[in-house]
């Protein structure tokens, strides 16, 4: 009887060892292998780890915003792979349905996706600041403390009024927690590759540096939005300036007051003492007065030869240019474009 007993207790002990492994087994399967991740939606989340980021912030913020069900067992499974004490700061793109271990697997290993960062139509340091920095974890304020330290800037062979040369506009993949000073060597090697051996050519060709190419792409590209004209008006500003002719560029002029809603330049503007005014002082002035894009850089590397000194915006308003070789001919093309600016009460 004592033996039966003992059998059937044992039996008891068997079954409910085995229930619970079974149970146990199929709960860690659950926490590990089940849908854990915006279990009822099909839109992506992407997660922005800050670099001084920690885990209680990222489960936090995953739990706050319902991108994950269940905080406990997402807990459990970071513990056990060792992520509460390995956070990696970056960008992450989570998909719907996706297991603890998925996730916490892609968070460890810091598996990140890159982020676009585009800027053009640039004209001061603070926009380029706003739009270089859009997608990014640095702050403008960090770009700008930047871009305006002479000494760091110094280690890539620029100025204060040059630096703005070394940002080639286009449209990049970063990391999004890429650090301030990687950013500026990104842009730096970018800067590099942009300026081949083939360019660099037709710059001492020219006469002129890489830093000099960009501050009369700057002209150039202020001077006309038609980027088929641009080469021809590189030309004219070559011109006058192997004759030692002042450049009497009226967006420098506009750069130099700072008021960039300025539509007419007068002659009170040309009195204005700045080495941007290129109606006072000739040559170039002394950095870019806004961030060329290629093509400006590329129209004055391959800008027209002809014989012109002049040109003045057509009467039609088209944005094109009446270009003219003496100074007669561009008076008489001036006082068109004068009558037309009257005309349309433009003062």
């Amino acid at each position: 009887m004592q033996s039966e007993k003992r059998k059937k207790l044992l039996l008891i002990l068997l079954i409910s060892s085995s229930v619970l492994a079974i149970s146990l087994t199929f709960y860690f399967y659950q926490v590990f292998f089940s849908p854990n991740t915006m279990v009822v939606s099909d839109q992506t989340y992407m997660l922005k780890i800050p670099s001084n980021g920690v885990y209680r912030q990222v489960a936090n913020q995953l739990y706050d915003d319902k991108v994950i069900n269940d905080a406990l067992s997402f807990g459990f499974v970071a513990k056990v792979l060792g992520y509460q004490d390995d956070v990696k700061p970056g960008l992450y793109k989570i998909d719907p349905k996706m297991s603890n271990l998925d996730l916490v697997r892609m968070l460890r290993s810091g598996r990140q996706v890159p982020v676009k960062v585009t800027f053009n139509n640039v004209r001061t340091k603070e926009d380029l600041a706003e739009k270089i920095t859009a997608n990014l974890e640095v702050t403008q304020e960090q770009f700008l403390k930047m871009i305006q330290d002479s000494v760091f800037i110094r280690k890539f062979d620029f100025e204060e009024e040059t630096i703005m040369s070394m940002f080639i506009p286009n449209t990049y993949e970063f990391w999004w927690n890429t650090s301030p000073e990687a950013l500026f060597d990104r842009m730096h090697k970018e800067y590099q590759s942009f300026w081949t051996e083939e360019r660099k050519q037709k710059a001492q060709a020219m006469g002129l540096s890489q830093k000099e190419v960009s501050t009369l792409a700057s002209i150039v590209q202020a001077e006309s939005q038609k980027s088929d004209e641009r080469p021809k008006i590189a030309g004219v500003y070559l011109n006058r300036m192997k004759i030692g002719m002042a450049l009497q560029a009226d967006p420098t002029l506009v750069y130099a007051t700072g008021d960039f809603t300025l539509k007419r330049i007068l002659n009170v503007h040309k009195e204005i003492d700045s080495p941007y005014n290129t109606y006072k002082y000739t040559g170039l002035p002394p950095g870019p007065i806004n961030l060329p894009d290629i093509n400006s850089l590329n129209a004055v590397l391959n800008s027209e030869k002809h014989d012109y000194l002049y040109f003045c915006a057509k009467e039609d308003f088209s944005g094109y240019h009446a270009f003219a070789s003496s100074y007669d001919d561009h008076m008489a093309n001036a006082r068109r474009y004068q009558r037309a600016l009257n005309a349309a009460n433009i003062f």
